[in-house]
C-alpha cells in the first residue's frame, strides 16, 4: 500500500462505551469491557476506535456534560484502566481516538461553578453571560436544541447564561483566549498520553454572534417539527470566526506526530468543506453526514456523491458515515436487505469510513416505550430521541445479548430477538462476514483504499462507479438498490474482471464479462483485468 497518512487508509469504528461491553456486571459498559472485546475489533479489521465521552460527568446528557476533562468517570473505570486499554490497542495494531467536547461543560464543572459565583469572578467571561432584555426576559430569541430558550436565568447574579443544549450544559465563551488555552492544554494532556486524535463535538457551534442578534424565523417550519427549528441558527452556528478556533486546534494537534482531528458538523457539503481550512489550518476530516440525511435511492445517492466530490478542496481527503449515536441505525432506516448495500457503499467510496458499533451485524433501533426514555432530547422532542440507537451490543444469545449479566442502563427488552456476533461469525454469508470481506478488500486493493472515484452511467435503482489507482487493478462497484433483478451494461465491450466481494458471499471469484447482472438487493465489487 502506498505511503500515505494512516487515517487515509483507515477504517474507524465508533464505540458508545455505555453500551459496548460491561466488564464489572453493573449494567453499564466500561473500559475493561472494551479491552475484552479489542480482539474482536482487530479480527473485524478496523484500524482505529473512537470512544464517546468517558470523562467524569453528572450524565444528564450521558457524558456530553463534562465536569473534568482530564480524568475518567468511575462508571467506566480508572485512568489505569484507560492506560491498559490504550496499551492493548497498540499491541493489536489499533489506534484510539477520544471525544472532545469543547463547546460546553457541565454546570458542575469547577470552571462554571467559579464563573457563576459572582459577576466579578475571574472566570465570569469563560461562559456567555448577558443581562435580561430591556423589558425583562431572555436577552434574545436563541433556542436550545433540547427545547425552549437557550438562556437560563441565574438568580444570584441577575444575568442569563447561554446553553445550546441543556441548562446543565452552559456554553463556553470561545472568544476568550483563556478558554482556548485551557482547552488546548486538555488536548495536550491526552495527546501526550498517546491517543491518536479527537472527534470534536458540535464544532460548528463554538462561536456565537458577538452582537447577540435574534435568529431569523424559519419560513419552512411546519407544525410537528422540533421547536428549535422555528428559527434559522444564523447567529449561533457556523460563524466566520469559528475557523480561527479550528486553526488553534490544528496547531495543537500538529505539535504531535500523525494525530487526527475529526469535526462533528451538520452542514450542507458546500459549507461543510470550509472546515478543512486553508494551508493545513482545519480539521483533517469534517464529518460528512450526507448518507445519514438522504433518501435511499440510487439516483439521489449518486447525486450527493457527485456533489460532495465536486466541492472538496484540492488536497483534502473525503470521509463517509452511515450511523452514529445521535441518529437512527442504518438497518432501521433502509431495512435489513439494504443494510448490506449500505455497507458496500460505505466501504467502497473514496475516503475514510466510520462504522457505528453494531451496524456490522445489522442491529436495528430498539423501540423504547415512552416511560423508559432516558435521552433528554427524546423527552423534549420524541421524534429526535436517540435511545433506540444506543442499545447494548449483542454478542451472543445469552441474557442481554452477552452485554452484561445485569439489567442494562437503558431500555433493553429481554428476551430479545436480533442478530448476534456469535451466530454471524459462523455464517459465511452473514453481514458481519461481508464487513470483514469488504475491509480486507480495501487493504488488498489500493484502488479501493486510495483510488479516484469515477461515476458511471446507470439508470433506475442501480448505482455504478469505479475506483482507479495508478499501476493497480481498477475496481468496479455495482449496487442494485431495487427489489427487482437489474443489469448494468457497460460501454467498454472488452471489460473483464472477477468478483472480489458479493453481497451474499456466494459469487466471489465469479468471472464478469461485458455486463453485470444483479439480483434484488445485491451488490458486487469487481476487480477489473
Amino acid at each position: 500500500m502506498p505511503d500515505v497518512t494512516w487515517w487515509q487508509k483507515a477504517v474507524i469504528y465508533q464505540i458508545y462505551p455505555r453500551s459496548f461491553q460491561d466488564g464489572n456486571g453493573d449494567g453499564i459498559g466500561d473500559l475493561p469491557g472494551i479491552k475484552e472485546r479489542l480482539p474482536y475489533l482487530a479480527d473485524l479489521g478496523v484500524d482505529a476506535i473512537w470512544l464517546s465521552p468517558i470523562f467524569p460527568s453528572p450524565m444528564e446528557d450521558f457524558g456530553y456534560d463534562i465536569a473534568d476533562y482530564c480524568a475518567i468517570d468511575p462508571l467506566f473505570g480508572t485512568m489505569a484502566n484507560f492506560d491498559e486499554l490504550l496499551g492493548q490497542a497498540r499491541r493489536l495494531g489499533l489506534r484510539l481516538l477520544m471525544d472532545l467536547v469543547p463547546n460546553h461543560t457541565s454546570s458542575r464543572h469547577p470552571w462554571f461553578i467559579e464563573s457563576r459565583s459572582s459577576r466579578s469572578s475571574a472566570k465570569r467571561d469563560w461562559y456567555i453571560w448577558r443581562d435580561p432584555a430591556p423589558g425583562g426576559g431572555p436577552p434574545n430569541n436563541w433556542l436550545s436544541e433540547f427545547g425552549g430558550s437557550a438562556w437560563s436565568f441565574d438568580e444570584a447574579t441577575g444575568q442569563y447564561y447561554y446553553h445550546a443544549f441543556l441548562p446543565s450544559q452552559p456554553d463556553l465563551h470561545w472568544r476568550n483566549p483563556d478558554v482556548r488555552r485551557a482547552m488546548h492544554d486538555v488536548m495536550r494532556f491526552w495527546l501526550a498520553k498517546g491517543v491518536d486524535g479527537f472527534r470534536i463535538d458540535v464544532l460548528w457551534h463554538l462561536i456565537k454572534d458577538d452582537q447577540f442578534r435574534d435568529n431569523p424565523p424559519n419560513p419552512d417550519y411546519r407544525d410537528g417539527q422540533p421547536p428549535h427549528w422555528q428559527v434559522l441558527p444564523l447567529y449561533t452556528t457556523d460563524r466566520p470566526e469559528v475557523h480561527e478556533v479550528v486553526a488553534g486546534f490544528r496547531r495543537v494537534a500538529d505539535e504531535f506526530l500523525d494525530r487526527l482531528l475529526i469535526g462533528e458538523i451538520y452542514l450542507p457539503p458546500k459549507r461543510l468543506v470550509a472546515y478543512y481550512g486553508k494551508d493545513r489550518e482545519g480539521v483533517h476530516l469534517p464529518f460528512n453526514f450526507s448518507l445519514l440525511e438522504t433518501d435511499w435511492h440510487a439516483r439521489k445517492l449518486a447525486a450527493l456523491i457527485d456533489e460532495y466530490e465536486e466541492v472538496l478542496p484540492s488536497g483534502s481527503w473525503p470521509n463517509w458515515v452511515l450511523g452514529n449515536h445521535d441518529r437512527p441505525r442504518i438497518a432501521t432506516r433502509v431495512g435489513a436487505a439494504q443494510a448490506r448495500l449500505a455497507a458496500m457503499l460505505l466501504l467502497t467510496l473514496r475516503g475514510t469510513p466510520t462504522i457505528y458499533y453494531g451496524d456490522e451485524i445489522g442491529l436495528s433501533n430498539i423501540d423504547v416505550p415512552p416511560q423508559h426514555v432516558c435521552d433528554p432530547l427524546g423527552k423534549a422532542a420524541p421524534t429526535l430521541g436517540r435511545d433506540g440507537a444506543r442499545g447494548p451490543m449483542r454478542w451472543n444469545d445469552g441474557a442481554y445479548g452477552g452485554f452484561s449479566p445485569a439489567r442494562p442502563w437503558c431500555y433493553c427488552p429481554e428476551p430479545a430477538d436480533g442478530p448476534t456476533v456469535g451466530e454471524q461469525s459462523s455464517e459465511p454469508g452473514s453481514l458481519l462476514n461481508l464487513y470483514k470481506r469488504l475491509i480486507t478488500a480495501r487493504r488488498e486493493h489500493p484502488a479501493l483504499a486510495l483510488g479516484t472515484y469515477h461515476p458511471l452511467v446507470a439508470t433506475g435503482d442501480v448505482l455504478l462507479f469505479s475506483r482507479k489507482y495508478p499501476e493497480s487493478p481498477s475496481v468496479l462497484v455495482a449496487l442494485n438498490l431495487g427489489d427487482q433483478p437489474a443489469a448494468a451494461v457497460l460501454k467498454e465491450k472488452t471489460l473483464r474482471g472477477r468478483v472480489i466481494v458479493s453481497a451474499f458471499g456466494d459469487r466471489e471469484e465469479e468471472p464478469i464479462a461485458d455486463g453485470v447482472h444483479l439480483r434484488p438487493d445485491e451488490g458486487l465489487v469487481i476487480a477489473l483485468d
